[in-house]
């Protein structure tokens, strides 16, 4: 029997806690427990780096560094850090969602008391590790920590409204800067560090209990980014540092005018010319973190959609070639020289062509089949239902970008997609015809679908197990206001959605520890 295998879908944001924000605490190792328990051998993750504007994590100052707001608190008392009546009388944070000023706002100063007193503990010295962890992650770090300084020295701004040398990245003047800001510098070493630590215990526990982590690189980085500000070059900006054209797709199914994303497009020709260094280096730091990579908009490496700067939506751009099979030939070569594999999910969602197919088969790659976009009248639509599915592929009932599945059932025609009342009621009629139920309990018959499927991976948000509206909707694209932010607590996964999980997962051989004890 061929190995299957299933997963649950959930940014650590979104787990419970006392402190506003899911974080790599206790709350992160008891959902470890939660799938173990339910059967379920993968969790897959969004992008950990340090969010920016929208909170997005597609948008982040980093494509290396991880979000420093999910630095475990109560870890760091444990460590000494932090005493236990500093973090023993939280704010009243919101239950079922993240208010990113408010946290922020209670975690920085609490950051910055455990830095003073691992400052001060160290005495004239740092522990041996945290040097070991510098000159490891010096290749993205120094600019990193040296980005986050200048960023807090300049208010917040933007690096396009830094002072001109520092805005330039003039190299007198960053050893001047490097001078002046060497302790928050060494802060923001200090907050990767800890992140580093904390995250490598928790993924050293999920493979303790069977469990494998899903990753996320987004194709994209921010424009304001310690990579784009350090690295010009590799970015299509003019004499100014700002984009001569910029990323997006066109009209698709969540919007008429398409999404104008605003990244910087890539040169890849430079990239070439150090065979992709700067990419090889975002795989290696990748897979020290996560077991298996997603590559979001992995048709921009065959085609992407470039859209003029000045454009103020995403219709009117044109489609550029990418660089194709030749980079994926050069970064598995490269990276199995350190003993790394390309192991990786390709999102092969949206405009998607011959050519994209063909690459994505030539590497080897599963793609995605989303269930929720099955039951519409795009031709498309055939390869998505669970007959049509191949073994080598990963099943979603959705993903982040899509509605809940209770609220793709439910939602009113137009405020979410762009399709029609009529052809909204057509999709529900011909997904209750093709499950062969009422949709009553819509949740469960997707997942079972999912679990159901010959794909040799199925993944389901925990919104679906949960059964929740689109009040949980994690993101609509296109949209930056008031996303990312969903929450959940242990209340809502009660026993009996436990044991039916677990249930589903035997039945259709999705882990081989229920399996067995099953026979």
């Amino acid at each position: 029997m061929r190995p299957r295998s299933s997963g649950i879908l959930l940014h650590p944001t979104s787990l419970p806690g006392p402190f506003g924000i899911g974080d790599l605490g206790r709350d992160a190792y008891r959902f470890v427990d939660f799938l173990k328990e339910t059967g379920q051998s993968l969790w897959q993750v969004l992008p950990l780096g340090p969010t920016g504007y929208g909170n997005s994590p597609y948008m982040c100052f980093s494509a290396y560094g991880g979000n420093f707001l999910l630095i475990s608190l109560e870890q760091l008392a444990e460590k000494g850090l932090l005493e236990r009546k500093e973090i023993a009388d939280p704010p009243d944070f919101p239950a079922h969602r993240v208010d990113y000023s408010a946290v922020y706002a209670y975690k920085a100063p609490l950051l910055q008391q455990a830095f003073r007193r691992f400052t001060a503990e160290s005495g004239a010295g740092f522990p041996d590790d945290f040097y070991r962890f510098r000159q490891q992650h010096a290749f993205w770090l120094d600019d990193y920590a040296l980005f986050m300084a200048l960023k807090e020295a300049h208010d917040g701004h933007a690096w396009r409204q830094w002072e001109g040398a520092a805005a330039r990245y003039d190299a007198d003047a960053l050893v001047r800067w490097r001078n002046e800001l060497a302790t928050p510098i060494r802060y923001y070493e200090f907050l990767q560090y800890i992140f580093f630590k904390q995250w490598d215990a928790l993924r050293r526990y999920c493979h303790s209990q069977g469990i494998k982590l899903i990753g996320d690189m987004p194709f994209y980085v921010a424009h304001d980014s310690a990579e784009v500000w350090a690295n010009r070059q590799l970015f299509h900006l003019d004499e100014h540092g700002d984009p001569i054209a910029v990323a997006g797709v066109p009209p698709d199914y969540f919007s008429a005018t398409g999404q104008r994303w605003g990244n910087p497009l890539y040169r890849w020709d430079t990239m070439a010319e150090d065979n992709y260094r700067w990419w090889i280096d975002r795989f290696r730091v990748s897979y020290s973190l996560v077991d298996i990579l997603r590559l979001d908009h992995f048709r921009g490496f065959e085609a992407y959609w470039e859209v003029p700067a000045e454009a103020s939506t995403a219709a009117n751009g044109t489609w550029v070639k990418g660089p194709g099979a030749q980079f994926f030939h050069t970064v598995r070569e490269t990276l199995a020289q350190h003993g790394i594999g390309l192991n990786a999910i390709a999102e092969d969602l949206g405009v998607i062509t011959t050519e994209v197919d063909d690459l994505r088969d030539s590497l080897g790659f599963p793609g995605m089949r989303i269930l929720q976009m099955a039951f519409g009248q795009d031709p498309k639509a055939q390869q998505y239902r669970p007959h049509n599915h191949i073994y080598h592929c990963v099943v979603y009932t959705a993903t982040h970008d899509h509605n809940t599945t209770q609220g793709w059932f439910t939602v009113t025609p137009g405020t979410q997609t762009t399709q029609t009342l009529e052809e909204v009621e057509q999709e529900r009629a011909d997904a209750i015809a093709y499950l062969g139920t009422s949709g009553e309990l819509i949740h469960w018959d997707m997942i079972r679908m999912a679990l159901g499927s010959v794909a040799e991976k199925a993944v389901f948000p925990l919104q679906d197990v949960l059964g929740l509206g689109s009040e949980a909707r994690m993101n609509l694209p296109g949209v930056s206001d008031a996303h990312w932010e969903w929450r959940f607590n242990w209340d809502m996964p009660d026993q009996d959605t436990r044991q039916h999980l677990a249930e589903l997962t035997r039945i259709y051989e999705r882990n081989l520890r229920l399996t067995n004890s099953a026979g």
